[in-house]
């Protein structure tokens, strides 16, 4: 048995994006509950194992033009170092883990795991069809993340502000569009379409999508920072200045995308790049030291 292809069929290093459903703990000032952050915890392992379950069925549906593909033709059942029944099994299992997780949740196991078991139904559906159609596509995985807040905030039982949920899907739909733009720009390369939809987007139309929803997001973050309910609920009023450091994030990002051509892997960016990281690091202490320090 070759672990290292189960490894990479159940991808744990795309769980970092299952770091979402902290953001509510984050938001809401309970970073230091510990009641607060073990729910958070168990959270996200039942997130990322479902997330798992996600990745081998994708693996399993796709793995006809994953075989035909130069890189994706690596992954372990596209390259016959899984089995299509062992990736059935361990589907299956992944699934089974994450429903396990939330019994250990102390409340709202039933919100929690219905959050979860209506985002890995809603990928299968992603992976079997919904996928396909344009816009549709990165709207899902938009939502996914946003999903992955009302997951967190259930379990940890912290109220989720509408700035917080607008926030997560424009951000994640700013780079869903430009993990887009790799796919056309391999297609005009190569004159082969990536995945069935990209023939549906190109260049300019990308690039406008980018501009919109990265402004949209800036203005819906300087929007939350000076609106009358987060000044009361932090006591301050100068977590406005933190939008610096969101611009400053949106500009590398596009930058990546447009100059480097680098986007087409989110998390490799977060893990590689250490501007994005200095970027992320900066606005995260500047975010805490106002909201626990220099409070009114």
């Amino acid at each position: 048995m070759d672990s290292k292809a189960y490894l990479k069929l159940i991808r744990p290093k795309q769980w970092i994006k299952n770091f979402f459903v902290m953001v509510p703990l984050f938001f809401g000032g309970e970073l230091f509950n510990l009641k607060a952050l073990i729910a958070g915890a168990i959270t996200f392992l039942a997130y990322s194992f479902a997330a798992s379950s996600i990745y081998c069925y994708n693996d399993i549906h796709d793995v006809d033009d994953d075989r035909r593909h130069p890189a994706k033709c690596h992954r372990p059942v596209a390259s016959g170092a899984v089995s299509i029944l062992k990736a059935y099994i361990i589907m299956v299992l992944m699934i089974l883990l994450s429903m396990a997780c939330i019994v250990f949740l102390p409340e709202n196991n039933f919100e929690t795991g219905g959050v979860i078991l209506f985002y890995w139904l809603l990928n299968l559906a992603y992976c079997a069809r919904l996928k396909r159609y344009a816009i549709v596509d990165v709207c899902i995985v938009a939502f996914g993340f946003v999903l992955r807040l009302f997951a967190g905030g259930f379990a940890s039982d912290i109220l989720l502000s509408k700035w917080i949920v607008l926030m997560t899907f424009l951000i994640t739909l700013f780079m869903s569009f430009a993990k887009r733009r790799d796919d056309v720009l391999r297609m005009e390369e190569t004159g082969e379409a990536p995945r069935h939809n990209t023939i549906r987007y190109n260049l300019t139309f990308i690039n406008q999508a980018i501009t919109i929803t990265a402004s949209v997001t800036l203005v819906c973050y300087i929007m939350y920072t000076v609106s009358p309910e987060v000044i009361e609920n932090f006591h301050t009023d100068y977590l406005y200045l933190t939008s610096v450091f969101v611009l400053l994030g949106l500009l590398r990002y596009i930058q990546l995308a447009v100059v480097d051509e680098e986007s087409g892997d989110p998390t490799k960016i977060i893990l590689k790049d250490h501007f994005t990281q200095l970027v992320v690091f900066a606005w995260l202490v500047s975010f805490m030291i106002i909201i626990y320090v220099f409070k009114r």
